[in-house]
Parts: C-alpha cells; structure tokens; sequence
C-alpha cells in the first residue's frame, strides 16, 4: 500500500468507478492530499436499491450529501423520502445562486453547476408544521409499532397484539386513539370480562397498563398523527410533469420533543410500502429513494421483535424496487443484521476525542474494504464535504475506497421562504385530500351506541358527541365513563386539570351487553389499495405469539382478510 504511487492510486480509482450505466455523481476523488478531477467517484442508478449509509460527526457534511443526491435522484426520474429535521432540505425548491467561491469549487471538482430547483412535495405529521398532513389509522399502525410509541415491554407488546386481534375479528375499527381506548376499556369492564379471558394470555392488570399509557399520549397531544384520511405511501411514487421524481418533504419541527414517534412514523411508511408494492426484480433505476435520518433513533432501545421487523423490511423491500439510506452518525448505530445488508457507503469524518469516539473509529475503519488510504488518520482528518466512499458496482462488487470532494448542490443550501413553502402547499392537488381530518363510525362509536351516523369533520383528539344520549351503555357503564377515566387519568399525569371537556352528566341505562359488532358503513375513500403481496413468507419471527396465535386460528378466508404485515401492519387500507 505504503508502495503505490500516486498515479498507481489513480488508476486504481478510475478502473473502479468506470461504470457504464446511469450514475449518480459524487465528485472527485482526493488523492496524496491532490483533488483529481479525472477520478470521478460515482454510484451506479441501478444500484441504489442495494440501500446505503451516510455517517459522520455532527457538522460535517451529511445533509449536504442527501441534497445533492436527492437532486440527482430527481432528474433522472427517480422519486424521493426526505426527512427534514432541521429544515434545510426545504432548499431544494429554491435555485441557487452563484459566487465565485462556488465557481472555484466546482471547477476544481470538474462540476458543470447550473443553478435549479426541483419538484417538492411539503408534508408534516398531522399537521404539525407547514405541509399537507399525512396520518396514519391505529389498526394501520399496527401494534408492533405502536407498542414502540407507547414503550411496551415484550409481555404488553404481546397482549396489545391481542387487543388488536379481537378489534379486527369483531370488525371495530380502529381508525384513531380513541377507538383504541374504547376497546381496551371494553375488555376490562365487566361486560367484556368473557371475551378478554377468551382471548387467552391477556391479563386486566396488563390491558390496564396499556390503557394508562395511551391516555398518556393523549395528554402528550399524539392524538392529531392517528387518524382519516390515512396518508397513500403511493403519493411518494408520484414524477412532475416534466418527468423529474417528485422529492418528499417531510417537515419535523418538533422532533427533539417525540423522536420515537417521528422515527416509527417514518418506518410506517416503509412498511405501509412493503405492503403494497409488487415485486420488481431488478430495475435501471429504482421506483424510489428513501433516506432515514437520525437512524440511531429507530434502534434505541427497540424491542426483539421491532429489530426483526425492520432487518426483514431492509432485506426484502429492494426486490420490490426501493432503495433505503440510513443517515446518522456511525456505522455502530445500526445492528450489525442491518448494516450488513447497506452495499453504498458514504463515511463523512469522524471525531476521536474520547475513548469511546477511538472504538467507534476502530470499528467503522474495520467495515471497509482494504484501501490505498491509511482510514483512522484519513476519517480524523476529512475535511467539510469530504468523505470516504465505496459503493457497489454495476457486478456486484465494491468499488474502491475512495477519499472524494463532494460536489455542491444547484439548489439552495438552506430553507426556502416561507412564503414558498406556502403557496406549494396551497397549489398541492394533496391538499384536498388529505388537508382536513375527518371522524367517521369506527370502534368507539360501535362500543358506545347502536348505529351512531358519522360525524364527519372533528376538532383532533376530540371523540365524536353521541347522537343520542340515550343509546346503550358504553363499556364500563356509560361513555361518560370512558372519559372520565381519561380526565382522570390525564390530570394525575400532568398535575394539573385535564384539557378533555367535561360531558355533562346524564342518565343512562345501567350496564349491559355492548351491541354485537356490525360491519363498518361503506367510506368514503379514493382508492382500496390492499395488497398483501408476498407478507406471507416475511411474518416469520417479526410477529408476536398473539399474532401468531391469531393467524393459525383463523380460517383461510379470514387469515387473508386480518393477515397483518411484518410490523403488525394491516393489510386492509381504508382510505
């Protein structure tokens, strides 16, 4: 190694990254401490659904890097995920201006720049913040998913999988938390008592566990990110007129307040594509891109059966012609099931500074091919837009390690006006349909009267008003009942008075059977985009013994009917 001359280096590089088909340019390789513009370092179209990595310290680079990837992505007609946390990537709908420093950089690096901005869709979670709100059913969720929101163990993952297994065998639907909480307040009132001991393995205590901790997402205002219309992970397929990948904005203003819920949100949606997409085999360029940052914050503390979940997501989802980018600050953030499968590596510098810092340097440098370079001094010392790249060639093999100069976006490198961000959102054909929640009949309703109508349009996190204050009891008594619990609940959590409007006190008929479920009335809904695709195979052990339990017991025609993805995910789409 220490042998080679410069030339030698050279050439190495530039037989590597001689590609033939569509590339998506990275920049220049860095060579003895020389740009070399001569040596582009690339990453071929095809390959982006082998998934990849970006890593690297805090500042040095990384966001940069999926901009200007997103760009190219975009032009050539490939559609992108983008989380935006800090919002920066907002740029990308503005263009750039030039300047002579940019000029200097790009010249160097052999970058023909043209300033440009690029299709962007802007979203946000329920709503919070400026896009078109995406949210997602409870029942759609799935309790895998939840139960990483709501921090359960494995012993209450398991029974919420058995709340959700008697929800969908009594066909009550649950569209919002509150639907939710009627359920679980059902089975552990002493008119549910028969069903919840049929349901085996699920304790009243347990049952009561898990409602204390969905009242408290409520009284954390969770409530707005559950609920109709549910967001089609088919809008992130979409290409502008001019045949440009539409790049998908997600706004997360408020991560740093609900990290576990923005990062399971986004596995939902990779999940909710999982479900739907066909297989695909292998394709010139990918049907999409999509790029998890703050990654760390998925692993955290996940649960067995969440890791599986999500390994058995990143191994299959690339047959069906999606590409996944983890984005955070070192390779020993992911599990090593994880890490393995990510073929594209973008490696941003690295900072050493305590004894922890030198093993994560240690054990990044160990997952790279053997290099020209000497990595421990090369990662400590890359300067801002510098990283160590190798990818997968268009064969299947890694290409050399390379130190490379990035090239510069030809959008903006910041957010766009506010004014912008507005009138796209305002001109979206999305937010018509998603831009308003709406309340239809579902569990709640069910369990708290007899043919109660839609409510149609509903303030979030407020339960529909009865039609009639007269109806059947609710589990537990009365609805009245139902959100008491949930008022006294919320003050005891927070200290203070509950935010949840007082019901005015009624008379109503002492407890009774609850009505035998009935089917849900026909919704309104744009499409049903129920796929099951090839699940079967994947549920394996990602799935809980309550659903396990539940997809052996069940006939063939109702297995396919309730059959949950390898999140627990239904397979029934309500839009």
């Amino acid at each position: 190694m220490a042998n080679k001359t410069t030339a030698e280096k050279l050439a190495t590089i530039q037989q590597g990254y001689a590609l033939e088909g569509a590339t998506i340019e990275l920049g220049a390789a860095i060579v003895d401490g020389e740009i070399h513009k001569e040596a582009q370092v690339r990453l071929p179209l095809a390959m982006m659904n082998r998934h990849g990595l970006v890593a690297g310290a805090t500042g040095t680079g990384k966001t940069v890097t999926l901009h200007m990837i997103a760009e190219q992505l975009s032009t050539a007609g490939v559609p992108v995920f983008l989380a935006d946390i800090k919002g920066d990537l907002s740029g990308l709908a503005t263009a750039a201006t030039g300047s002579e420093k940019l000029s200097a950089r790009t010249e160097a690096l052999g970058q023909q720049w043209q300033g440009k901005n690029f299709p962007v869709e802007f979203l946000s979670l329920g709503g919070d913040g400026n896009g078109i709100p995406i949210r997602a059913t409870i029942t759609s969720f799935g309790p895998i998913l939840l139960s990483r929101i709501m921090d359960l163990n494995d012993t209450q993952e398991s029974s919420l999988q058995l709340i959700f297994h008697f929800a969908d065998k009594n066909k009550l639907e649950l569209i919002d938390l509150k639907d939710l909480r009627a359920v679980i307040q059902f089975l552990t009132s002493d008119e549910g008592k028969e069903q919840l001991e049929d349901l085996g393995g699920l304790s009243k205590a347990t049952a009561g566990v898990i409602l204390r901790e969905l009242v408290t997402l409520e009284a954390q205002g969770m409530e707005r990110f559950f609920g109709e219309p549910e967001f089609d992970t088919a809008e992130l397929l979409r290409t502008a007129p001019d045949g440009r990948g539409v790049i998908s904005c997600l706004e997360l203003p408020t991560l740093q307040t609900k990290p576990l819920l923005f990062s399971t949100f986004l596995m939902w949606l990779l999940a909710d594509l999982f479900e739907d997409l066909p297989e695909a085999g292998d394709l010139d360029k990918p049907k999409l891109v999509f790029f998890l940052d703050e990654a760390h914050l998925l692993f955290s503390d996940a649960s067995k059966a969440f890791l599986e979940a999500i390994t058995t997501t990143v191994r299959l989802i690339r047959s069906k012609g999606v590409g996944i980018f983890f984005v955070t600050q070192t390779p020993k953030d992911v599990p090593a099931d994880v890490l393995g499968q990510l073929a594209n590596r973008v490696q941003h510098a690295l900072r050493a500074f305590t004894p922890e810092d030198a093993k994560a340097l240690k054990a990044t440098v160990s997952t790279f091919p053997v290099s020209d370079y000497d990595l421990e001094e090369t990662l400590t010392s890359a300067g801002i837009g510098e990283a160590v790249i190798t990818v997968m060639n268009e064969k299947g093999a890694p290409t050399p390690v390379a130190l490379t100069r990035l090239r510069a976006p030809e959008s903006v490198m910041g957010p766009s006006a506010d004014d912008l961000i507005r009138s796209t959102v305002a001109s979206s054909s999305l937010l018509v349909k998603y831009g308003t929640a709406v309340d239809n009949v579902s569990a709640y309703e069910k369990l708290t009267s007899n043919a109660v109508p839609s409510t149609g349009h509903a303030a979030p996190g407020l339960p529909p008003v009865p039609a009639s204050s007269s109806g059947p009891g609710a589990p537990g008594g009365t609805p009245y009942d139902i959100d008491a619990e949930a008022r006294r609940i919320e003050e005891e959590i927070l200290g203070r008075p509950s935010s949840r409007p007082a019901p005015a006190p009624s008379s109503f008929p002492g407890p009774s059977s609850p009505p035998a479920p009935t089917p849900a009335p026909q919704r309104a809904s744009q499409q049903d985009g129920g796929m099951l695709g090839d699940l079967a195979g994947a549920l394996g052990g990602a799935l809980g013994g309550g659903l396990k339990s539940m997809v052996r017991s069940m006939g063939t025609q109702l297995g396919r009917d309730l059959m949950r993805g390898v999140f627990g995910t239904s397979s029934r789409r309500r839009r």
